[in-house]
């Protein structure tokens, strides 16, 4: 009785199997015959078996759906004939098999088949209680404590730093054009050199591009609080002198690198090592993480500015910049130890590849030859960058996010705080109104978490959005009233502008984890230093604006374009919500259970 089998020797775990498709040979009652079907494997390695059950092997082979009939059974001498007569016609290896096998392996292989079947029919089941459970569980929570201490010195020292330079190059001229001149350099530098570097963060492994990140941008601090302790023993001069003085060509150089390091190292671990430390595939724990890490931002940038502005209070400032590049020599071995010990933590998470591409020459479209230049190399970055931004399944939130850039006067900042001013509003006033924006930002991080837990990421960043536009909406008609020369109505405006940073932070946390969730790990610099690129453009745009209309009596016109700028975010966002596709669906299917 003919019976079909497939027959496969395993391999080495190092080779791998190949299952070919010989030419049929010559008829044979002790040959195999071969049919054009599909091919099933069996795998004698799962199945221990006795070396003496087969007597001739030329090679490691693969035979698909074959017939071997048993009216004749070759002996020794008959096998070795027809080994030889089988070699001459046809280079395949032949496996001989005594027919014992089939009939004592048979049943034991029926047996084990059931065995799985049963195995796979009583795999549990979670409930929903405990899919939510598990997600908000992070993946390695002790690497994500590491990861939030290192967070903390990180930016502890960035914000230090960045109330300290205004403060100290303020001190050398009253006016604003050398602090206008460097951060304009600064914002050209991430536009033109955002997608660059984050193409590099990509293409390079996690640890060493952080570190180096990390040490250039101590470097870039340390040697512009050099600079600005030269400037303070020269006699000043006019503020169209000290742009041109070598000293201020270095700062602004060694500025714009630090602000490009910042970047790059903010997006890295906001976009990239929390999504792998949480879990992509835990909403409610990468939601608790965004939030914890905008909430150690926010801290770090209110302790930062309290603590160089207790020091400015009663030290000089050749001293306090002594002392604040003191903390960053201090700082920078300490954020190191931390980077380390975060990837322990989690087991080597931090060290899995980005992509398949990344031991290549060539990655995702950009190929780097010796003979390129840099500004070749950087050019196609750019380019790449715009279309990987482009391209992205979550365009809408990330446009949604750029939006929120143009609001520039609605929103704490140096705007609103000339206008409050020209206002003749009390300067105590005015700062208590900063403070309740950040203190605004904390509580945002709280509620974020929570709106995830109860209405989904997707739904949460609409929540967030239309609560800043429609309070910032009666903001508007607050003031086109024509009633904030009195002094209720103004606080009463400032209050709806306190309120509405609720949301905005908000979105800002749920947005980041939109943008986690939808961009994969190998493009997460590029794509998330391009969204950077992209809102400094956007907000020096609304800067060249103020620049054209720099009247206080313009204000009305700044407040509008800001306004429109948020509910356009708001309305771009909800018809993303509204009109899901099959991707979003697949990304977010949290959120449609």
């Amino acid at each position: 009785m003919p019976v079909s089998v497939a027959v496969s020797v395993a391999s080495p775990p190092s080779l791998p199997r190949v299952a070919r498709s010989p030419p049929p040979p010559p008829r044979h009652s002790a040959r195999v015959r071969h049919r054009l079907a599909s091919c099933r494997w069996v795998n004698f390695s799962s199945h221990p078996l006795d070396s003496g059950r087969f007597e001739h092997l030329s090679s490691r082979c693969s035979i698909t759906n074959t017939d071997v009939q048993y009216d004749h059974v070759a002996t020794d001498d008959e096998a070795l004939s027809e080994k030889s007569v089988i070699e001459a016609e046809c280079p395949v290896p032949v496996v001989h098999l005594k027919p014992e096998i089939l009939e004592s392996d048979s049943s034991s292989l029926l047996t084990e088949r059931d065995f799985v079947d049963n195995l796979l029919t009583a795999l549990p089941v979670l409930s929903v209680e405990e899919q939510n459970a598990l997600a908000a569980i992070p993946a390695h929570p002790a690497g994500l404590y590491a990861m939030y201490a290192s967070c903390l010195t990180g930016n502890l020292v960035e914000q230090l730093w960045n109330f300290a330079w205004p403060s100290a190059i303020a001190l050398l001229h009253p006016s604003l054009l050398p602090v206008a001149v460097m951060g304009f350099i600064a914002k050209l530098a991430i536009i033109a050199g955002g997608p660059l570097v984050g193409k590099l963060m990509d293409s390079f492994p996690r640890l060493p591009a952080y570190n180096f990140l990390n040490t250039l941008q101590a470097a870039a601090q340390l040697l512009s609080a050099a600079m600005i302790i030269r400037a303070h023993s020269i006699p000043s001069t006019s503020a169209s002198a000290v742009i041109l003085r070598p000293w201020f060509i270095v700062l602004v150089l060694a500025g714009a690198v630090e602000r490009l390091c910042g970047i790059a190292l903010g997006v890295a671990m906001e976009r990239d090592w929390v999504v792998l430390l949480a879990g992509v595939n835990r909403p409610i724990a990468l939601a608790q993480a965004n939030a914890i890490i905008n909430r150690i931002d926010l801290l770090c940038e209110i302790a930062g500015a309290s603590l160089f502005g207790i020091l400015l209070a009663k030290y000089d400032p050749v001293t306090c910049l002594k002392s604040a590049a003191g903390l960053m020599i201090c700082s920078l071995p300490v954020t190191v130890f931390l980077t380390w010990l975060t990837n322990k933590l989690s087991t080597g998470v931090l060290d899995r590849p980005k992509s398949l591409h990344n031991c290549c020459k060539s990655c995702n479209g950009v190929t780097v030859n010796e003979n390129d230049s840099i500004a070749g190399v950087g050019v196609d970055a750019i380019k790449l960058g715009w279309k990987e931004y482009i391209q992205q399944p979550v365009l809408p939130a990330s446009l949604a996010y750029v939006l929120l850039y143009f609001n520039v006067v609605l929103a704490p900042g140096s705007l609103m705080t000339a206008f409050l001013t020209q206002r003749g509003l009390n300067p105590s006033v005015i700062g208590g109104f900063s403070g309740l924006c950040a203190v605004m930002g904390v509580a945002a991080t709280f509620v974020s978490a929570n709106l995830v837990n109860r209405l989904g990421i997707l739904k949460a960043g609409a929540a967030g959005l239309i609560f800043q536009a429609s309070l910032l909406t009666i903001a508007v008609a607050v003031y086109w009233s024509g009633s904030l020369s009195q002094q209720y109505p103004l606080l009463f405006f400032l209050s709806l502008i306190v309120l509405s940073r609720l949301g905005h932070m908000s979105y800002d946390v749920v947005g980041a984890q939109i943008l986690q969730t939808g961009i994969p790990s190998s493009k997460a610099n590029l794509i998330g230093t391009t969204e950077v690129s992209v809102a400094s453009l956007a907000e020096s745009v609304m800067l060249g604006v103020a620049i054209v209309v720099n009247d206080s009596s313009h204000f009305g016109i700044l407040a509008m374009l800001s306004l429109v700028s948020v509910v356009g975010a708001a309305w771009m966002f909800c018809r993303w919500l509204l009109n899901p596709t099959d991707e979003q669906r697949s990304l977010f299917a949290f959120d449609f259970q």
